[in-house]
């Protein structure tokens, strides 16, 4: 029995277009129902319309921020813009960073992102076979990482104040590195794919707190070489620049001066940078 009455004649178009349009409801994923995601979606959608995906800190409030924050940018830029949510501690244990490193358990977010997006393509009929993906913080950790290994899914990365970074190498086991990425997620590291992604990193010259991104013995993520790509978000951002640049990918640096840790600070560079690929993508 369904959950809600039928809706008489006309009420199912005022249901989709005060839960479906502009700033919508939040969703269970199909693909995994412990996980949610919220839009917003401009008045019409068209066959030039694109998706961004923004993903949440730590915190998880972040994703209410950019669902609004890049609301505007949505209209006026023809884009549906994706917010997932990936909630502290899904298995039980109350952990907070499963998402950023990609795998926890029975979870591969990777995959549940990608059930995301294709679970709002097929509602809002549009194939978005590829596109850009933002995160700040621990969202910044899940987007190189979704760079990584899914390069032919983005038309832009936008990585943001990420606290730890996986550099491209091959001498070491992931996450530090990409030595056994075939083995730990059966996919082969794809260097020509991201070279053909574009990329934005950002970070505040004044982000330099480290109590929160150094890794120390016994904890969940330590391993070997865990803090050698530097000791703050800036030193650790530049360490993975050169590493992405090495492998022939063009990034754009933002070093934002006097911003500490602050995702809304930042995104206005981040449209910026969007605005600019999706001129050159429609010209």
């Amino acid at each position: 029995m369904p959950d809600t009455p039928v809706p008489a004649p006309g009420v199912e178009a005022k249901l989709r277009a005060t839960y479906d349009v502009g700033k919508t409801a939040i969703y269970s994923a199909k693909v995994d129902p412990r996980f949610q995601y919220c839009l917003y979606v401009p008045p019409q959608i068209g066959p030039e319309t694109e998706l961004v995906v923004c993903v949440h800190g730590t915190s998880r409030t972040s994703f209410l921020d950019f669902r609004d924050g890049f609301a505007e940018f949505g209209r006026w830029n023809d884009c549906v813009i994706l917010c997932p949510i990936f909630p502290i501690g899904p298995l039980g244990d109350g952990a907070r960073s499963g998402y950023k490193y990609m795998q926890e358990g029975d979870i591969r977010y990777d995959r549940v992102l990608l059930g995301m997006v294709e679970e709002v393509a097929a509602k809002y009929g549009r194939a978005w076979e590829r596109f850009a993906l933002f995160g700040f913080s621990g969202g910044g950790h899940f987007t190189h990482r979704f760079a990584i290994l899914h390069p032919r899914r983005l038309w832009a990365a936008c990585i943001g104040a990420s606290g730890s970074v996986t550099l491209l190498d091959t001498k070491r086991d992931w996450w530090v590195g990409i030595r056994n990425l075939e083995e730990v997620f059966g996919i082969a590291f794809d260097r020509e794919g991201l070279a053909e992604v574009p990329v934005q990193m950002l970070v505040g010259d004044a982000d330099l707190e480290t109590w929160e991104i150094t890794h120390r013995p016994g904890g969940t993520y330590w391993m070997e070489g865990a803090n050698d790509a530097g000791s703050t978000r800036p030193e650790r951002l530049r360490a993975l620049q050169k590493s992405f640049e090495e492998a022939g990918v063009t990034v754009r640096f933002d070093l934002v001066p006097g911003v500490a840790h602050s995702r809304m600070q930042v995104i206005d560079r981040v449209q910026d940078f969007l605005a600019c690929l999706l001129k050159k993508k429609r010209a």
